[in-house]
């Protein structure tokens, strides 16, 4: 298959986007600490389905430009390189599948750009509104979150071979690589700095008016294996979603279904956007 990789423009950034495949547009968006190499098993499917695959390393990952200011990765700035790449691409709307901060930033494009998106697809993260009030069962599978704001950060997932690193995994994810691509130089730091632009106990008391609900037709999918995100706040996501709703449960697998389990993921990805 044809890796049609590009470098793009976003929202003040250089950006590395894989374009492949004819016909209707589905933008796929990674999250910590991944890359678009983590759609690899998605990617086939989808553009044997006759879709047209767009996917960014977003800003700080991958091949993409990593800014140093921590601001620089507020998830609205990814929203605004969502919405570039596709004005420089000259697609109207597309399909919009997220995955961890991806889903964030999914959401938000639905929620800010409705006219931008056809279906959306959500995975392990549900709507932002559903979390004004987390749970003390979410507060602790989220724990790294605050760990993540310290300047001290750094050190402690890098020292021994990044030994904490590698327990925060769990055995599961794109393990190795990601160990080697928070190893570039300012890689970690750019990682980090999306949950100190976006969490915290600051930002979260100074959360200004909720998102909006979402009119496109959307999907929601969730693992039963997740050690970061409970289920919850994904099933409330029907509460703001104005338009068709649907919830899948991925058993057997981790937080990173789409490698766990991509058969099921597919069959639910295609089945869905070619509706």
């Amino acid at each position: 298959m044809l890796d049609a990789r590009k470098t793009m423009t976003g929202d003040g950034v250089r950006l590395a986007v894989l374009d492949v495949g004819d016909g209707r547009p589905v933008v796929l968006l990674h999250g910590f600490p991944d890359s678009s190499h983590l759609w690899r098993k998605q990617v086939p499917a989808l553009v044997d389905a006759g879709l047209r695959v767009i996917a960014p390393d977003l800003r700080g990952f991958g091949e993409s430009d990593r800014p140093e200011n921590v601001e620089a990765y507020a998830v609205g700035n990814s929203v605004r390189d969502v919405l570039a790449i596709l004005d420089a691409l000259e697609i109207e709307r597309a399909h919009v599948v997220g995955h961890d901060f991806g889903a964030v930033v999914a959401w938000l494009v639905a929620a800010y750009a409705p006219e931008r998106v056809d279906r959306l697809v959500a995975m392990s993260v549900g709507h932002p509104a559903s979390y004004r009030e987390r749970t003390i069962e979410q507060r602790e599978k989220g724990w790294y979150q605050l760990l993540f704001q310290f300047p001290e950060a750094e050190e402690l997932l890098a020292r021994d071979d990044w030994k904490l690193t590698r327990e925060l995994f769990r055995g599961a994810g794109d393990l190795d690589r990601a160990v080697a691509g928070l190893s570039r130089p300012g890689a970690l730091t750019a990682g980090l700095n999306w949950y100190r632009a976006n969490l915290g106990p600051a930002r979260e008391l100074a959360a200004g008016s909720p998102v909006p609900s979402v009119a496109a037709p959307t999907l929601g999918l969730w693992s039963t294996g997740d050690n970061y995100l409970t289920e919850d706040p994904i099933v409330k996501s029907s509460e703001h979603v104005s338009g068709p709703w649907r919830y899948e449960r991925i058993e057997d697998a981790s937080h990173w279904l789409q490698l766990d389990q991509p058969e099921r993921v597919n069959a639910l990805l295609v089945e869905f956007l070619s509706t």
